[in-house]
């Protein structure tokens, strides 16, 4: 898809989903999973995250960081799977994970009732990668963006002005902070973003209270 636009919004639903875990169900093997928090009503649109994955990794994975927090902060999470390996854009350019994506979100919109105002793309590794190119490139739908340990900045238009938090570990060694993050929070601050960035003595993980803090940031106030 062109430049990696998403043409699904939050719209009109029923709201009639079911509560908890379920299979997203749009693919046999490479699918997703989406969480509904316990508190969860159709007459208050919720918050909403799309998790992306590390490389090699999957769903399960992706929805690991966040969803310790769902239940108490109401999020909505939907972590969808890479077609292949890893994220398209990674491999060479954006392509079947867009479309897929696309197709992930309609089904989740279509479902629940999602607050406009509050919709985050977030990931971990080359799911931080995908998750602040996709961000940033349709920051008409997403309000928020939050990478935990991005890698290298891949290039992408620039469509509106979505918050961005970033984290990473002093001690990376898969996606070392000095050639990273280091490098991309200034050229975000650069291009204008608002950033919030968090650096961490530890290595290529999401630590608890730096979830902990990428929720409240996202379900805070503007």
């Amino acid at each position: 898809m062109t430049q990696g636009r998403l043409m699904a919004r939050p719209g009109r639903t029923s709201g009639a989903a079911s509560r908890g875990l379920q299979k997203l169900g749009l693919a046999a093997k490479r699918d997703g999973l989406l969480y509904v928090p316990a508190g969860y009503r159709p007459e208050r649109p919720a918050p909403f995250v799309l998790m992306l994955h590390g490389a090699g990794s999957d769903a399960r994975r992706g929805l690991k960081p966040l969803r310790p927090f769902a239940d108490a902060a109401g999020l909505v999470l939907l972590a969808v799977e890479s077609r292949a390996r890893t994220w398209d854009l990674i491999l060479g350019g954006y392509g079947p994970d867009v479309a897929f994506i696309d197709r992930a979100l309609r089904r989740a919109f279509g479902r629940l009732a999602v607050n406009p105002a509050h919709v985050a793309i977030a990931g971990f590794s080359h799911g931080a990668t995908y998750a602040l190119s996709l961000g940033t490139a349709n920051g008409d739908l997403f309000t928020h963006a939050i990478a935990f340990s991005p890698g290298p900045l891949a290039p992408a238009a620039h469509r509106g002005a979505p918050r961005l938090f970033l984290s990473h570990g002093l001690k990376d060694s898969v996606l070392p902070i000095n050639s990273c993050s280091r490098r991309i929070v200034p050229l975000l601050k650069r291009a204008g973003y608002a950033v919030r960035y968090r650096e961490f003595s530890g290595g290529h993980t999401v630590p608890r209270e730096i979830a902990r803090e990428a929720v409240a940031w996202f379900t805070g106030p503007a």
